[in-house]
């Protein structure tokens, strides 16, 4: 554990060494903000609540994450430090766990920063407290599902760019499956349980079943698993990297 949080401070103090973090939560809450009242039309539902608020996460962190977790190894690979990180005496699992929870730590403090729009609502109106709070929690942990993508798909190559474009097409995949246009392409010739099985991977069927204010333990075991899976498929990239 102390090999995995010294990774974990390293990376963390890395991203506010520069000010590509800077950006990156202005960017953030810039859009979350003008998405909310602007497109989302938040002042004409009138309405006290944050639904049009988290509506825009999934498309937002579509782009943003991808961005974040493109140098997570590309860069380690393309300025030839990961042979010096996989060097030292710190076991695989905490090389990679380090980084993505530093990583999804620093969006976690972007989100963090979004707080302003709750008191706002609650200065407007009398919102649900607790939807808005749980909301905020699929919002994390949905985060951690697209970062975990993107880590392993950086994984794969030294050149960020790629490695953003495939991550943003990877995760966009993932958050369309459960829309009517995926739904009703299968329906045509695949039976009922592929098609529930394709649908139960959209990232948007939990999170919206999460900010309807019910937290089930089926949609925490998906982002878990999600994030699980990934990690351990970035593990097996990097270790065959290094053994090549």
């Amino acid at each position: 554990m102390r090999e995995m949080w010294a990774i974990f401070k390293r990376e963390l103090q890395g991203y506010f060494a520069t000010p590509l973090a800077y950006v990156f939560i202005i960017i953030f809450l810039f859009c979350t903000g003008a998405f909310a009242f602007y497109l989302g039309g938040y002042f004409e539902r009138e309405q006290a609540d944050l639904k049009t608020f988290f509506d825009f996460h999934p498309w937002l962190y579509l782009f943003l994450i991808p961005a974040v977790a493109m140098r997570l190894w590309a860069e380690e690979r393309r300025v030839g430090t990961i042979e010096l990180l996989l060097s030292l005496p710190v076991p695989l699992w905490a090389a990679v766990l380090g980084k993505f929870l530093a990583a999804w730590v620093f969006i976690g403090i972007a989100l963090t920063l979004t707080f302003p729009m709750w008191l706002t609502v609650s200065y407007l109106g009398d919102p649900d407290h607790g939807v808005i709070l749980a909301s905020y929690i699929g919002s994390f942990l949905m985060a951690g599902g697209y970062l975990a993508i993107g880590s392993c798909l950086s994984a794969i190559t030294r050149n960020q760019v790629i490695a953003f474009v495939v991550s943003v097409v990877v995760c966009f995949l993932f958050t369309v499956s459960g829309l009517p246009i995926v739904i009703d392409f299968f329906a045509v010739w695949a039976p009922q349980a592929v098609i529930t099985t394709i649908a139960s991977f959209s990232f948007l069927t939990h999170f919206d079943a999460i900010t309807r204010g019910v937290i089930d333990l089926r949609d925490m075991l998906y982002f878990a698993s999600l994030m699980g899976v990934w990690l351990v498929a970035t593990a097996v990239i990097v270790d065959m990297k290094k053994a090549g």
